[in-house]
């Protein structure tokens, strides 16, 4: 994730001289880029892929992801990428790993960039040089070698790559941050190894520019793939369908730790819609994007190739410019911690937030959790959907009196004044969020709300109450609170999911919410799960995550 397209272009295309390979969108949010830097044809192994979120504040490394990528050099390469990272101004740190020098820098946004000299590199048939490249084809990164992961335990890491995955133990070695645990995928190429370290007890990472959102793992083809997805589902990983990339296909899969892995394709390729000799040098997008091209190239900032010294996005998408930009260290200084986020100072403190800052999103997502569960919990459920063009607010509810946190003391089929106060403080805290979106550029027909047990409960009552067009509305084992409304809700898509024996929302008042729902304007999806506990199924996610990758497209 970065902050700045044009300072994410500068620097690893200008100062670490890979090339530009492919100019596309977020499949999922269409208003973001997507670039993919590699070796001139980008070549599995090579690719280093980003999606920059203009202005994004800064992540924070933690427990739960991939902190470090890390590319082979030559050792005769070594004191030209000591000299080439200074004279840029990311100076290197240097260190010992499993026997071989690390050099060591940030990015500017904080995403740790690693060359460890292997003697392997001279002899690897990657990567594919390219002509325009500011550094010497003898100095080239020489593809990944190993990308580091921070974990509470190494043991489920054990058990997906070697277990499931055809990697072998390989090694341990001490790290500032714990054991450092090595496991090596098969064959002689680039991008051999996977390094996990382990650090119990330490907090999780924060999302944000600098973090890495996924690693991907290539299968050479459909059938390949298809194999690991069978796999992957019978020890229970869960992964999901295939979605088409365009240059490749994927499934996604969390281990236990929370690291989010991909398995992708290595065809059709990145030459699939541009030549080899012009790879990069256009906004591409898939056929289902076409028809939003104008809106996506206006929406999406102006950005320079060097390579072809053409503008892209902005609405100038082609645009020779009349000298060659000049690539300067200042272009690509790092970024410095706690940037703002351009979200408004006036706001919910006790609300958590993820996802894009206010002043960055287009849609936004208010996840409402249920009584004794905690606004963090609820955000869980935006690693399921992998959606990063949301905002995400997820008010937290007060800790009432021998209940922990609740929305309202009584059950939501008790009287109305019996929850009184807190429930209509509880309905103005959803108020207040709503208008806090408005102010920020985001009406309520780009605005989706859902809510698990008594957080549901609570949106569906907030919904009835405040009848308008809104993005979406998902309701997981809930029900209206109340049985009286009217007004239009204007075709607003809302899905709803209930056991049909669930002890907390009885079958008949779950139904009586969505039929009235429904006669209210509701484009009403309620499905009942037989023998279901009182919990969120994986159904239910997946109909929310279509909910969502709609509203993104519709939002463009």
């Amino acid at each position: 994730m970065a902050a700045s397209a044009q300072r994410n272009i500068d620097f690893y295309s200008v100062v670490l001289g890979q090339r530009v390979v492919k100019v596309t969108v977020n499949f999922d949010d269409p208003g973001t880029y997507h670039l993919y830097y590699g070796d001139r044809v980008g070549s599995p192994g090579t690719v280093m892929t980003h999606f920059p979120w203009q202005g994004a504040a800064r992540g924070v490394r933690g427990n739960g992801e991939a902190v470090a990528t890390a590319y082979s050099i030559g050792a005769d390469s070594l004191d030209y990428w000591r000299e080439r990272l200074n004279e840029h101004g990311f100076a290197p740190t240097e260190t010992q790993r499993f026997g071989h020098t690390v050099l060591s820098a940030e990015d500017p946004d904080g995403t740790l960039i690693e060359l460890i000299v292997d003697e392997r590199a001279a002899g690897l048939e990657v990567p594919v040089s390219w002509p325009a490249s500011p550094v010497p084809a003898q100095h080239a990164l020489q593809g990944f070698h190993s990308v580091t992961l921070w974990v509470s335990s190494v043991k489920p890491i054990a058990d997906l790559l070697v277990g499931q995955l055809g990697f072998e133990a390989a090694g341990q070695d001490s790290d500032p941050e714990g054991t450092r645990y090595r496991f090596r995928g098969a064959g002689a190429g680039v991008g051999l190894y996977v390094d996990a370290v382990e650090r119990p007890g330490k907090p999780r990472g924060r999302f944000g520019a600098g973090s890495i959102h996924h690693v991907a793992l290539r299968t050479v083809d459909d059938s390949e793939q298809a194999e690991y997805m069978a796999t992957l589902k019978q020890a229970g990983y869960q992964p999901t369908p295939v979605q088409d990339r365009q240059y490749f296909h994927s499934i996604y899969f969390r281990e236990p730790n929370g690291v989010l892995f991909e398995i992708a394709t290595d065809a059709p390729g990145f030459d699939a819609d541009e030549s080899v000799d012009e790879l990069g040098s256009h906004l591409m997008l898939p056929e289902w994007f076409e028809s939003k091209r104008s809106a996506i190239e206006q929406r999406v900032p102006r950005v320079v190739n060097h390579e072809y010294n053409v503008e892209i996005g902005g609405g100038t998408s082609g645009r020779p410019l009349q000298q060659t930009p000049v690539a300067e260290a200042a272009a690509t200084a790092p970024q410095q911690p706690g940037s703002p986020s351009g979200q408004s100072p006036a706001r919910d403190s006790a609300t958590r937030r993820a996802g894009r800052p206010l002043s960055e999103a287009r849609v936004a997502l208010v996840l409402v959790h249920g009584r004794g569960g905690t606004a963090d919990d609820i955000l869980q459920l935006t690693d399921v959907w992998n959606q990063s063009v949301y905002a995400y607010l997820a008010p937290q509810a007060p800790t009432l009196p021998g209940q922990g946190p609740s929305w309202y003391p009584q059950s939501f089929l008790a009287p109305v004044e019996q929850n009184q106060p807190a429930l209509d403080t509880a309905l103005g805290r959803l108020e207040a969020l709503m208008a806090e979106l408005a102010a920020a550029g985001i009406p309520a027909e780009r605005v989706m709300l859902g809510g698990f047990s008594q957080g549901a409960c609570l949106v569906s009552e907030f919904v009835a109450r405040h009848p308008q067009r809104y993005g979406g509305v998902f309701v997981y084992s809930g029900g209206l609170i109340t049985l009286e409304h009217s007004g239009n809700l204007a075709g607003t898509p809302i899905f709803m999911g209930n056991s049909d024996q669930d002890a907390h929302v009885p079958l008949e008042r779950f139904q009586q919410s969505a039929d009235l729902l429904t006669a209210m304007g509701g484009n009403v999806d309620a499905r009942v799960y037989p023998g279901m506990p009182h919990t969120i199924v994986q159904e239910e996610l997946d109909a929310v995550g279509r909910m969502m990758q709609s509203l993104a497209f519709e939002s463009v």
